[in-house]
């Protein structure tokens, strides 16, 4: 066995508290070179009658490495543990101090988690679990008062620009709920609403007023109001890493200079601030000079912004907020804005944008969740044909092995957005690749979103191209597209085990493009069988029992001999389930 592969910490995601009387404990072996790994847990206080031997399970793989995971639900919710690791006749015990081959008298020299505080158990919104989110760009998406049309507003559905306009507003919005309602989504993510000179509202001017060409404050208030009566939640995009040059207290800046009150706010390198060659004087999103970067440090700018976030969430009710650029602003100001927001409402979702591996955001002191773009990433490359099945399913269980359970249950996973090229566009408009995606991102862990659009087929390429107007008109819509969707909402919003159920790979092999996976919980069991490729297939996998049906059309199938055959056309897909208890 490969010791320097084994890797255990008492903390972040390798040893947590799940609930409050549950412990999870994860084990890293190097690849398919153990045969099992035996957790030896007990109450160091009472070894002898807590004492108990859990066998892990090997929860996920990927190129390199094995994760072995275990629940452990100590008697007085402390937990003195050690691991054996075993292949064939041959064991090592992980210690605290080290890796030994004999096991030291119990608990010396073994892991501690302490104890369970509730105060300290990362808890993450119930609702978010169960949600379906659809990102709405509320220029984009319905112009429902015409008499707030920015000046020079196209004619709707005209083609994308970076600076132009076509109208949508929140009464657009409020026009089509009972079209959301119907699609079944229960959540709404949207891009910025506040005042700001762009058609996109990242830049933006005032923090405390919706852009009048979007409407005001007291129609989101109605807007809200209307959700709630829907059981639809609604997030909102807090822009507090940079603001618009038009923002007034740059402004002052602009004016006075380092004679400014405000020259503190912001990360101002030499004075005038200005652009000098293209490159401006101060600190900005990028290098945009329009964005000039707050200096969320200073004691005025946090208090003024954590008012924002406080404002909009107590008097508007809205119920989580999307962090543009999380990554860029400091850990002092997101954890203090963590408090401000839960202090009002506790079951608020904190969805941060950052693109990469996220721990440091989500171990309970910051986020709930990023906008999983890493997942989006593994799921397009494997269903465009760029990697085989076993690749897949290593870099999926790589995913899943970054962050705790209960943030793997509210991960924001997504298949595009205002940021990416369109969901169809990416699949070269091939309907069943894409459908094979959206299989994926419904019967996956994690909180789903849709970008509008996506579900009747909208097109685009890049920033602007994927930011095209709603199609309303039906007879321009991919009804049977909408369909499918419609059909997958529910299919996931009336089976917890696709929201909260366990995830294993059952078939993947190198240079095969096809894969079965499952889901389950302790009520039913779900297999979805894909073939990813451009000839029919016949997938098998072992299954004993002849309960099973079709998840979609309720028709029954069942194996032959123990074996399980599935025939399916050319980027075809099959859903079986059956009920456990």
């Amino acid at each position: 066995m490969l010791l320097e592969a084994m890797y255990h910490v008492p903390r972040d995601k390798w040893a947590y508290a799940y609930d409050n009387k549950t412990i999870h404990l994860r084990v890293r072996t190097k690849k398919d070179d153990v045969d099992s790994v035996v957790a030896l847990t007990g109450d160091k206080y009472d070894w002898k009658n807590t004492s108990c031997e859990i066998r892990m399970d090997k929860a996920a793989s990927d190129d390199m490495f094995d994760y072995w995971e275990a629940a452990v639900r100590p008697q007085y919710k402390r937990l003195s543990y050690t691991f054996r690791v075993s292949r064939e006749q041959e064991s090592v015990y992980l210690l605290d101090n080290g890796i030994r081959s004999d096991c030291p008298a119990p608990p010396t020299h073994f892991y501690e988690f302490p104890y369970i505080h509730a105060v300290d158990l990362f808890r993450v919104p119930n609702w978010a679990k169960d949600a379906v989110f659809y990102q709405i760009m509320t220029e984009r998406f319905a112009n429902g008062d015409p008499d707030n049309d920015p000046e020079g507003t196209e004619p709707w559905g005209g083609t994308p620009k970076y600076d132009n306009f076509f109208g949508g507003d929140l009464q657009g919005v409020l026009n089509h709920l009972d079209d959301l309602q119907e699609l079944g989504i229960n959540a709404i993510y949207f891009t910025p609403l506040f005042v700001s000179p762009s058609n996109h509202k990242y830049d933006i001017v005032d923090y405390k007023r919706v852009d009048p060409h979007f409407g005001d404050n007291d129609l989101l208030k109605k807007l809200v109001e209307e959700c709630h009566k829907r059981g639809i939640r609604v997030m909102l995009d807090a822009v507090f890493n940079h603001c618009s040059d038009k923002f007034p207290p740059f402004q002052d800046v602009l004016e006075k200079g380092e004679f400014s009150v405000y020259k503190d706010w912001f990360h101002i390198n030499a004075f005038p601030a200005c652009t000098v060659n293209g490159i401006p004087t101060y600190d900005t999103f990028g290098f945009y000079g329009n964005m000039p970067k707050f200096n969320t440090a200073n004691r005025e700018v946090k208090a003024y912004l954590l008012e924002v976030a406080e404002y909009w969430i107590k008097e508007i009710k809205v119920d989580g907020w999307r962090l543009d650029v999380a990554n860029e602003v400091d850990h002092h100001f997101w954890r203090d804005f963590r408090k401000v927001v839960k202090q009002v409402n506790p079951e608020a979702y904190i969805v941060g944008e950052v693109w990469s591996d996220s721990l440091t955001w989500l171990l309970g002191d910051q986020f709930d969740s990023v906008m999983n773009y890493p997942f989006s990433g593994t799921v397009l490359e494997f269903f465009n044909g760029g990697m085989d099945s076993i690749t897949f399913g290593e870099r999926i269980g790589g995913l899943l092995m970054r962050y705790p359970q209960q943030t793997n249950e509210v991960v924001f996973n997504l298949l595009g957005s205002h940021d990416t090229p369109r969901l169809l566009t990416v699949v070269g408009g091939d309907r069943r690749r894409l459908k094979l995606a959206v299989v994926f991102l419904f019967t996956f862990m994690g909180t789903p979103c849709i970008y509008y659009g996506d579900e009747i087929g909208l097109t685009g390429g890049e920033d602007p191209d994927c930011r095209k107007c709603m199609e309303w008109d039906e007879q321009k819509q991919d009804r049977e597209l909408y369909d499918f969707y419609k059909l997958l909402i529910a299919l996931r919003k009336d089976n917890k085990a696709l929201r909260e159920g366990r995830f294993r790979i059952l078939e993947a092999c190198q240079g095969d493009p096809c894969i079965v996976y499952e889901r389950a919980d302790e009520i039913n069991h779900f297999t979805v069988w894909m073939n990813n490729s451009p000839q029919p297939r016949t997938l098998c996998h072992p299954m004993e029992t002849d309960d099973w049906q079709d998840a979609l059309t309720g028709e029954p199938v069942a194996p032959v001999d123990g074996i399980m055959h599935i025939s399916l056309d050319p980027y075809g897909y099959r859903i079986l389930s059956r009920q456990l208890g």
